[in-house]
This record gives structure tokens, sequence and C-alpha cells, in this order.
């Protein structure tokens, strides 16, 4: 079922958003949004916009028009301990909205209790993965390579061998430094579906940085249990240039191939630097090289076949 607010059928083709967040602090607490708010952290930098809420129906009048038939929720950091009450809540959102259609949940996974938090997760029956974000460097020169938390941390991969007995897959978040080490992971864990977060953020442009993210990609591809989302190209104290942002999902689509990559808006974060509808058009334009039945795979068939959603 489409989210277009209009019963009349939408003239563009179908849009599977694979990425973007629900919150609402009536229910919830989110410290990123509320007690510790704090722009110098944020990967955008300010973004007192965001801290309200945003529910179903500002979903709705953000993507208006662009025919979304499904979406997934990834888990949008809320307090940690109201992981499963998080999932909990969006199920309600889907019984009243039809959205979302699969959850990415959180749980921490070097803790005694991360199998229990899991399969309370999967007593909902949209969640589909977790996403749980390793400990990383906050720069290329940095190193937190073997401390706890970190990709290297044993009883962190403990608790990811866990997902894919679960049947549950992975949403991989790490800059653009950390995906080789993340690639050695992905070798450990064949059986696991894993999907890079935005397009492993190419935040440096520069040609040594985007040579650092191209070497991190080509690793990462080499292992065929991962796939790439297309989403949040949003630089610090930047605009949103389509130009530049389209040479990122070019290189994407060449190193891991259509098959790979799925559309993700990331809203309402990527808000902060353009309207839903811009996105989806620029997106349009930007995949338009690869031909009708491949463009609608990576807007739309990808991330259904991944999240294991049925329309």
């Amino acid at each position: 079922m489409s989210l277009d607010a209009h019963d009349e059928p939408a003239a563009d083709p179908p849009v599977v958003d694979a990425h973007h967040h629900l919150w609402s602090f009536a229910e919830g607490r989110y410290p990123w949004l509320q007690q510790d708010y704090d722009a110098g952290r944020f990967f955008l930098g300010e973004h007192r916009a965001l801290c309200q809420d945003f529910l179903p129906a500002h979903y709705r009048a953000a993507s208006a028009g662009c025919n979304v038939v499904a979406t997934v929720h990834v888990e949008a950091e809320r307090d940690r301990g109201e992981q499963v009450a998080e999932t909990a809540w969006l199920h309600r959102q889907h019984a009243e909205h039809g959205f979302p259609n699969a959850v990415v949940a959180h749980a921490w996974l070097d803790r005694p209790e991360t199998e229990e938090r899991l399969r309370e997760h999967l007593r909902y029956p949209l969640v589909r993965g977790i996403r749980s974000k390793p400990v990383t460097a906050p720069t290329p020169d940095a190193s937190v390579r073997g401390q706890p938390g970190t990709l290297q941390d044993e009883a962190w991969l403990r608790g990811l061998a866990l997902l894919p007995e679960l049947g549950l897959s992975w949403d991989l978040r790490v800059p653009s430094w950390h995906l080789a080490e993340a690639a050695q992971v992905a070798a450990m864990f064949p059986r696991l579906a894993i999907v890079l977060n935005h397009h492993g953020f190419a935040w440096d442009r520069s040609e040594a940085g985007m040579q650092r993210w191209r070497q991190g990609m080509e690793r990462l591809a080499r292992e065929p249990n991962v796939h790439v989302k297309l989403s949040e190209f949003g630089l610090r104290d930047s605009p949103w240039i389509e130009a530049d942002n389209g040479r990122i999902v070019r290189e994407t689509l060449d190193i891991f191939g259509w098959e790979r990559c799925m559309f993700a808006s990331n809203f309402p974060v990527a808000g902060l630097r353009i309207r839903y509808p811009e996105l989806v058009a620029a997106m349009r334009r930007m995949t338009a090289y690869l031909g009708t039945d491949r463009q609608h795979a990576v807007m739309c068939v990808n991330a259904l076949r991944f999240y294991r959603i049925c329309l």
C-alpha cells in the first residue's frame, strides 16, 4: 500500500525506503535529541530542527507524492533501557498506520543479556535485523583496535555470531576508515546478511579521503554477504550537492553492483540538508543510467528482498 495521502495511483515508480526513523518524546527518551544534545558530536553539526516528534503523519507529509510503498525503521538511538519498548511502539505504529514494514532493532552485542534481548525483539514479527554500532575511532589517525566493543572484541563478536543463528541481519554503521576492518568481520560470518549504512560515510571529499573510502568499499564488497544503502550524503556545514553525491552513488554501484545496493532516505535526519521529494528525484536522476529494471531494483526490489518484506 502506498504511503501517499491520496488514494489515486501515483505516477512515479514505487519506492521502498530502507532506512528511516520515527520518534515520540511522549513515548520514550532520546538522549541525543534531549538531555545529551551535542551539535559538536553529531556528524551533521547543528540539529535542533530534529528535536521534536517525528511520527508517521510527519513521515507521510515529508514523503508525499513519492509513492513510498514500504519502509524499514532503523533504531533511533532511543534510551538503551527502552530497546524492546521501541520495538513494541513501532509495531503499534504499523498496526495503526500500515508502516514501518520492517524493524531493525537495537541490542548491545557484548553483554551477558544479549541473547535474551535478541529473543525479546523476536517476539515482534516485523523485526528483521539489529543495528548495534561498534566502538569506532573519531578520526582516521586514531585507533581503538582491540578495545571493548570494537570490531575485534571477542565478546562483541560472540554476540554478533548470534544474529545469523536467530535469522537476523546486521545493519553496519562505521566511518570509512573502519571499512576494511568491517570486511574482516564480514568474512568471519559468511551466513550473516549485512547491510552497510549510509554508503560508508564518504565524509572527506578530498582526493586522499575519497581514495581511503574507495579502498575500504572495494575491500568490503569482496564479501558477498554485504549490501549497501545509498543514503545520507549530507556533510557537516555543507549543502547537498547533486554532482558530488552523484559521483559517490555511481562509484558505490560500480563497486558493489546494482544487485546489492538499495535506496534509503535516513529521514528525518537527511531533511537537515534536502527535502524528501528532492532526494528521491535526485536519486532517480543519479541512477537513470542503470535502465528501468535495474533502477527499480535499487529503488524498491532489493530492499524488499533483503528485509523480507511482502507487499
